[in-house]
């Protein structure tokens, strides 16, 4: 169920990558992501804390992480 505001893409290859998870859950200041057993995971009760600043964008490989903005259709990603 996406977050009134956003909502958070991972890719599979991203979802699957354990050092990744780890490094999305650290840098995420709201706490989006969970990595559980090797796996990173969004959490999605908190979607609506998001506050876009970036940091699981730039921490991840271009096409691994997708925020979209719902109230305007654009998205953060590389």
């Amino acid at each position: 169920m996406p977050g009134i505001f956003i909502d958070v893409e991972l890719s599979e290859e991203a979802r699957s990558d354990a050092e990744l998870a780890e490094k999305l859950e650290e840098v995420c200041p709201v706490d989006i992501f969970s990595a559980r057993n090797g796996h990173a995971e969004v959490v999605e009760e908190n979607l609506d804390e998001c506050v876009l600043c970036e940091l699981c964008v730039n921490a991840a490989p271009p096409g691994a992480v997708r925020v979209k903005k719902l109230y305007d259709g654009t998205a953060l990603e590389r």
